[in-house]
């Protein structure tokens, strides 16, 4: 599975990929930025003709289709550019914001050579981007622990034999379907998401329950030295039961549901959940 972010330029979201060594952005989500239009992909089709009109083939040659998570949820194909076919495609779109899109551009992408170097950047580049959208400190670092032990299960499955992508989803719904007695697609439809990361509209015991069933699937894998998919997922599926029975005896003792419909969506009309 590819690297996949959403990064913000005034307070609008990019969609990138990390691809060949470097990131790839969404030409659409630049397009909508850059031209204000409620029609990206009409306007980016113009464009991308009046381009190759003009002679700049090396333009289109330069696009890649690439998969991003899309507003459904879903990972699909999407016209992506590196940083420099981006910067020759932000020319040719008339905009105030062009300049600054440029620079914001060259800063990405230097900022994640740097992540690269030293990844408590990235820890404290993630940590930044939440409180930009509202999030509460105590929220933010759950958040930040449940990403670590998230990289640290990966990192089992990577080498014990799992294969990114549709093993990776099949392990997680695994964990998620023992800890919350649903899959992540209908956790996601349960809070009324669509392309947002569920994991960012969880509260603080969702999140830890999360951490619990992922963390417990890990200590498996490594007791049991457990390879190949049947085993992981088996392994997966004991992780998750595990963090199940602890919401249900919360439950149990509060007499109230841990999973909630409530999210960030409305952060700013919403200031924490409760």
């Amino acid at each position: 599975m590819k690297n996949t972010k959403i990064v913000l330029f005034e307070g609008r979201e990019v969609r990138k990929v990390w691809h060949d060594g470097e990131w790839w952005f969404s030409i659409i989500d630049a397009i909508e930025i850059l031209a204000g239009n409620d029609r990206p992909r009409k306007y980016w089709s113009d464009l991308k003709r009046k381009l190759l009109n003009e002679g700049y083939l090396e333009v289109s040659e330069k696009i890649g289709q690439l998969k991003l998570e899309a507003p459904d949820g879903k990972m699909r194909e999407t016209d992506c550019a590196n940083t420099e076919t981006m910067l020759r495609i932000i020319q040719s779109v008339p905009s105030p914001k062009a300049e600054p899109f440029k620079q914001w551009l060259a800063k990405v992408g230097y900022d994640r050579i740097r992540e690269i170097e030293n990844p408590e950047l990235a820890a404290n580049r993630a940590r930044e981007i939440y409180r930009a959208k509202g999030y509460p400190e105590g929220w933010i670092e759950k958040r930040m622990r449940g990403i670590e032990v998230r990289e640290s299960l990966t990192s089992e499955w990577k080498n014990r034999g799992a294969k990114e992508g549709i093993e990776y989803a099949i392990l997680t719904n695994e964990i998620l379907g023992g800890t919350f007695d649903m899959s992540a697609e209908d956790y996601k439809k349960f809070k009324g998401l669509k392309r947002e990361n569920l994991r960012d509209h969880m509260d603080d015991l969702e999140l830890i329950l999360t951490m619990l069933g992922e963390a417990t699937t890990t200590r498996i894998h490594k007791d049991r030295n457990s390879n190949g998919f049947e085993k992981l997922k088996s392994d997966a599926k004991e992780g998750g039961a595990v963090a199940g029975s602890t919401r249900k005896d919360i439950e149990k003792r509060t007499g109230k549901k841990i999973s909630t419909k409530k999210n960030f969506l409305n952060i700013k009309q919403t200031k924490k959940i409760k």
